[in-house]
């Protein structure tokens, strides 16, 4: 029976201090594990992402009688079309948004500012949330998503958005923000 790496990695390392110790102690001269190498980490790919219909039935939002349906939409479109993390949609002000470029400047990890490209069907549906927004958060609001008292989505709400939207339109399997992030990524 082969053993998993990571099982590998801890009974090599176990050895490797047993005998350190051992040398430390004087017990032995040489350390006879010194040479072993652990296992690199296996990389492994994400666990699942949407097909290109399952994208297309999750972005088919209706925003008809509906008034989470347009900054959900907007939501969805930006993670599908740009690839955006959960932190860095978040951490959006509607300025980061560059309608005349079509892209967005996100901070992601590590405080790194880049420029993503945004495509036409999310730049629309900001478009519809911004004239909605306007109404909801006024003039002097920092983010670009918010809630009906003004403030800032957090992370937690944006997952439930993205799980409820998914349940709503019947895709069986769990959907959460990375997902959308895997399947951009996959499709491009």
């Amino acid at each position: 029976q082969r053993l998993g790496w990571s099982t590998q990695r801890t009974r090599l390392g176990v050895l490797k201090d047993f005998f350190r110790w051992l040398t430390k102690q004087n017990v032995i001269l040489h350390n006879p594990a010194s040479e072993l190498e652990l296992p690199r980490m296996e990389k492994r790919l994400p666990a699942a992402t949407l097909t290109l219909s399952q994208v297309e039935t999750l972005l088919a939002v209706p925003n008809v009688a509906d008034p989470l349906g347009v900054p959900d939409r907007a939501m969805l479109e930006l993670f599908y079309s740009s690839g955006l993390r959960l932190s860095e949609l978040t951490g959006l002000a509607p300025e980061d948004v560059n309608f005349s470029d079509a892209t967005v400047r996100v901070t992601g990890k590590g405080g790194k500012t880049r420029i993503v490209p945004v495509g036409s069907h999310a730049l629309k549906a900001l478009r519809g949330w911004l004239n909605q927004r306007a109404a909801i958060a006024g003039l002097d609001a920092e983010a670009l998503f918010v809630n009906p008292k003004g403030r800032r989505l957090g992370p937690r709400t944006v997952q439930l958005c993205v799980e409820r939207r998914a349940q709503q339109q019947g895709i069986a399997s769990r959907v959460h923000p990375h997902m959308l992030r895997h399947s951009f990524a996959s499709h491009v």
